[in-house]
């Protein structure tokens, strides 16, 4: 193996690894504003895959930046919908208008 590919797969072993421990200690009352920071590094993760599926480089790049390119769609609205349906957890309820008062509180 080459030098550059050992360092390679060292930052990526590297970065997996703090990835995981900044994941476990976050406290579960960030999850939703991490999950939104989450979509902003997709969004860009999804600008440069479609850098690399356009470049013109060869069939290969253009695969891969397909691929890419649905993966970080996916990665983007999958992280959405569930921050859509977490923020959803903390709307009010609607109240009951003020003339129907009695109404309701008659009902069984």
């Amino acid at each position: 193996m080459a030098t550059t590919t050992i360092i390679q797969l060292f930052v990526f072993m590297l970065a997996g690894f703090v990835g995981v421990q900044t994941i476990n200690r976050i406290p579960p009352l960030l999850h939703t504003p991490l999950m939104a920071a989450t979509n902003a590094i997709s969004g860009i993760s999804l600008v440069a895959s479609l850098v690399l599926a356009g470049s013109g480089d060869g069939a290969l790049a253009t695969i891969l930046g397909t691929i890419a390119v649905a993966c970080a769609m996916a990665n983007i609205v999958g992280g959405f919908l569930i921050t859509d349906r977490m923020l959803s957890m903390f709307k009010r309820t609607k109240t009951v208008p003020a003339g129907n008062m009695e109404k309701a509180l008659r009902a069984p």
